[in-house]
């Protein structure tokens, strides 16, 4: 085990894997139903996820994330279980958009790294899943559903995932109280917009975002929908538009 992760409990089947001592904060989730658990990201993979989920489930896991960037799919090599959404299969492949010498330098920026991390063998998980994903999926565990919501804006295969049973949404990089970003030229604001317009009508009691403050309410959704909505309307929803600040978040395009 290793002080890296943070461990905290949503409810008797739910827990969150958090990476505090990173700048970005990334969250995991831990899903268990009857028959599987379900790992949403598993953050940067300096350490090992694995040994923290093992303590937690004795259940066989499936690995997801929310999208194919580097601190979402750290700990996906010890999940050979894994789903991925179609859009972004390429990047599994040798096709991802960032040079392995500027993903490192992220790794290492801000980060109260383990002694023993060694940033000379880090390498960004390549992998064929064992499922693909597409919108309208459902994630079986048994007794347990997640309803797949594929949400592109910040990344072209970014996915939400739902439980309608208990109000859960789980936003990845969608939506968390920082600056969002639909700025670089995978990015793409208008169909961040939409993925907003969607996740906003949901029935939403809880929301987990993929970074950052866990104090995050439901509004935040119509919130952050409706700064789209005015950005989009101003002709400030494109490329180069600008960055923005709404309080507890902002919006960089």
């Amino acid at each position: 085990m290793s002080n890296w992760f943070t461990i905290d409990k949503i409810d008797g089947h739910t827990h969150i894997i958090s990476e505090y001592r990173h700048w970005e904060e990334t969250h995991c989730y831990l899903l268990e139903g009857r028959d599987r658990a379900l790992l949403i990201d598993t953050g940067l993979g300096i350490c090992d996820i694995s040994r923290e989920v093992e303590a937690l489930t004795r259940l066989p896991v499936t690995a997801v994330a929310t999208h194919i960037h580097w601190d979402h799919i750290g700990g996906h090599k010890y999940y050979p279980d894994f789903c991925a959404h179609e859009a972004e299969l390429n990047w599994l492949n040798g096709e991802f958009p960032l040079s392995r010498e500027t993903i490192r330098e992220m790794v290492l920026d801000r980060c109260e790294a383990p002694e023993d991390f060694r940033i000379d063998t880090y390498e960004i998980f390549q992998g064929t899943p064992a499922r693909v994903l597409q919108d309208g999926d459902t994630i079986d565990l048994g007794g347990r559903n997640l309803e797949v919501f594929h949400t592109p804006g910040h990344s072209p295969g970014h996915m939400c995932f739902f439980e309608r049973e208990t109000g859960y949404l789980f936003t990845g990089d969608l939506v968390y109280k920082d600056v969002l970003f639909a700025y670089y030229p995978s990015t793409d604001p208008e169909a961040y917009l939409q993925s907003m317009e969607r996740v906003a009508a949901l029935p939403v009691k809880r929301v987990f975002p993929a970074h950052h403050s866990l104090d995050i309410q439901p509004e935040i959704l119509v919130r952050i929908r409706d700064a789209f909505r005015a950005l989009k309307a101003e002709g400030k929803l494109r490329h180069g538009g600008g960055r923005f600040s709404y309080g507890d978040f902002g919006i960089w395009v």
